[in-house]
């Protein structure tokens, strides 16, 4: 019995022993000198931005549709078979240019009778004024015959407007449609020959919320973006703001006027507008500096000691990578805009190259003439999409989620 006592208490020395190793590994590894020290205590890098004050336009961005500063659709007057074309699909036509001929063979024998008739009546009374003058008839004959000469003679340009509208011709230059009749074509009133369209200046016509109507005025810029035209920016001014709000949408359509020399711009087309407001000063800020948690935003500020403090903000209008800071910030505060994702309130920072954000696109004014570089995001965070309408104090709370990531 006793030597199984004595084999026990080694067992027991032998564990205790081992358990003290194992503490001052253990020791060993978290202490100054260990692979871990000091990791709670350095500095994050991140890039910061100092807040200026920017020119900024606020912009109202809708959907337009072209329409063509003159535009109808040919037809003929009357029913009768086409007897000669000239033109063809797509051709350029000036004002007057004749596009329909029309058979009228019964009008020009009807013509030739009437002017028979009128050159008779004529004579008639040629000979009956010179019997009243030697008064050997009444002089209510002679009126008579008078107007007998009248009626036949409007008759001959009754007969020849009617022959008149034979001949289709276009109204305005513009460039045609697609022709839609051949020679031979029995063609009656109200039958499509082809379009005609003025597009050496097109409109376009977009909607506006009634609520930004005090923001619209004549003479206003307007810029366009295609789909069909990549890269291709289009320049027009307002000319027309309806006089009429829609009950159904709350909204008034807007008409803006837009030189189409090369008639890029066509009717029907769908175009992206973005009608410019008056330049103004903004706080202006890299959208992804902006965290969003819900429809809270905030940055993090760097304060006079290298540490972050969190800053709540309210968004204004966010545009082309940039977000506008309506309270939260001052004039000189510096933010965080690359590494948001790794700090934490009250932590030190390395600023490690101050972020170069150019100044933003500045879009033209009704009466400017020059823009401003566009002003991008740094590199690595995508913009939030722009929203359709842009007002100074409107808070967004969807975009910038993402921009947490550092």
């Amino acid at each position: 019995m006793r030597p199984r006592s004595g084999l026990s208490t080694c067992c027991a020395l032998a564990f205790v022993v081992a358990l003290a190793a194992c503490g001052k590994g253990g020791k060993a590894q978290g202490g100054p000198g260990g692979s871990g020290a000091g990791q709670g205590d350095r500095p994050t890098p991140v890039t910061a931005e100092q807040v200026h004050l920017r020119p900024w336009n606020d912009t109202v961005q809708a959907l337009g549709n072209v329409k063509a500063r003159e535009s109808i659709t040919v037809s003929a007057k009357v029913s009768e078979i086409v007897q000669a074309v000239h033109f063809d699909s797509g051709d350029h036509v000036a004002a007057g240019a004749s596009l329909i001929t029309l058979s009228g063979k019964a009008q020009l024998a009807a013509l030739a009778q009437a002017e028979a008739t009128a050159k008779e009546a004529e004579q008639l009374l040629k000979r009956q004024t010179e019997l009243a003058a030697q008064q050997l008839i009444a002089r209510s004959a002679l009126d008579t015959q008078r107007a007998t000469r009248d009626a036949t003679r409007a008759r001959v340009e009754q007969m020849k407007a009617d022959i008149g509208d034979r001949e289709i011709r276009a109204p305005f230059a513009g460039v045609l449609g697609i022709r839609q009749v051949s020679p031979g074509s029995l063609i009656t009133p109200g039958t499509p020959i082809a379009t005609l369209d003025d597009t050496q200046r097109v409109y376009i016509d977009f909607p506006v919320p009634e609520t930004l109507l005090a923001r619209v005025a004549k003479g206003q810029s307007v810029t366009g973006t295609s789909a069909a035209y990549a890269g291709k920016r289009f320049e027009g001014q307002v000319s027309t703001v309806d006089a009429r709000v829609d009950p159904a949408t709350r909204a008034v359509t807007v008409r803006a006027d837009f030189p189409n020399p090369d008639h890029l711009l066509r009717p029907g087309m769908l175009v992206q507008v973005t009608l410019l407001q008056p330049q103004r000063q903004a706080l202006l800020i890299p959208e992804i500096s902006v965290v969003q948690v819900g429809t809270d935003s905030y940055v993090f500020r760097v304060k006079p000691d290298n540490t972050v403090e969190r800053a709540d903000v309210e968004v204004g209008t966010r545009r082309e990578g940039l977000a506008e800071i309506v309270e939260g910030l001052k004039v000189g505060d510096r933010v965080v805009v690359d590494g948001t994702g790794k700090l934490r309130v009250g932590g030190k920072v390395q600023v490690t190259a101050a972020a170069v954000v150019p100044a933003p696109a500045q879009t033209r004014e009704a009466d400017a003439t020059a823009p401003v570089p566009a002003m991008q995001a740094p590199a690595g965070n995508g913009p939030a999409q722009a929203p359709a309408v842009d007002a100074p104090t409107q808070k967004n709370a969807g975009a910038g989620k993402g921009n947490a990531n550092g």
